[in-house]
């Protein structure tokens, strides 16, 4: 990272968005205390990182993890659960990570969708008030995928701040109330979907249609001021005539 400087509301949904490399996870390591910064602090809830993922105020669900052999996916929820002072109760966090069905199926022996679930249902258990996710939807399918986004919204209806890293473009805009834009381990952008999307547009396009095709263009969302030419007159060559 390079002098990144980032501070985040409480209740707010945030995606870190980048490509591969950007510095996303290295964000996230720092943000846990996970690895130390060169130079400067890190504060959440006004404290070292490590006390305040002691206290549960945290959870987090990183992209590497492996699945804990012989254990069934309640008895690891509840384990992690014991671990913090006030945590939800195991029911909840399995039901707000679409795994309720799942609690007495060994985590061994999942899918890998279903283990990146048990992850974040493990994330969950300290009843944290921010959570986590480093590319949380990576091993999900479309349906699960929309079962996810579904709890994270209710997750964070109750005031609880969502951090999320993507570099799906499409995923940012659709969950996120801000965006911040990771570039080689710094924040070349901040801001909410639309106001990204503004900043990144402004371009003109010439087409040539007929005018009932750009009657109907016109009205499309997002298109700008338009005008209409005359066609350039056409030449037809003609072949001279001898006599």
């Amino acid at each position: 990272m390079a002098g990144l400087d980032l501070a985040i509301e409480p209740g707010e949904t945030v995606a870190l968005l980048g490509r591969n490399g950007a510095g996303k996870s290295t964000a996230i390591a720092l943000l846990l205390g996970l690895t130390a910064p060169d130079a400067g602090t890190v504060r959440l809830f006004g404290a070292a990182p490590e006390h305040a993922v002691r206290a549960g105020r945290v959870g987090a669900m990183l992209q590497e993890g492996r699945a804990v052999p012989r254990v069934t996916v309640g008895e690891l929820v509840g384990f992690v659960a014991g671990c913090y002072p006030a945590p939800m109760p195991v029911a909840r966090a399995l039901e707000l990570a679409g795994i309720a069905a799942l609690a007495g199926r060994r985590v061994d022996r999942l899918s890998g969708g279903q283990v990146q679930r048990v992850r974040v249902a493990a994330a969950l258990a300290g009843d944290p008030g921010l959570l986590v996710l480093d590319e949380p939807t990576a091993a999900l399918d479309v349906e699960a995928r929309h079962a996810f986004w579904r709890s994270m919204r209710a997750y964070a209806g109750r005031g609880r701040t969502v951090l999320f890293s993507t570099h799906h473009l499409p995923e940012a805009e659709a969950h996120a109330d801000r965006v911040l834009v990771l570039d080689r381990g710094q924040i070349v952008a901040d801001g909410t979907p639309a106001q990204l999307r503004r900043a990144a547009g402004g371009g003109r396009v010439r087409i040539d249609v007929t005018a009932a095709t750009a009657d109907r263009l016109a009205g499309l969302p997002g298109s700008g001021r338009w005008r209409r030419t005359a066609p350039a007159p056409s030449c037809t060559p003609t072949t001279p005539t001898r006599r």
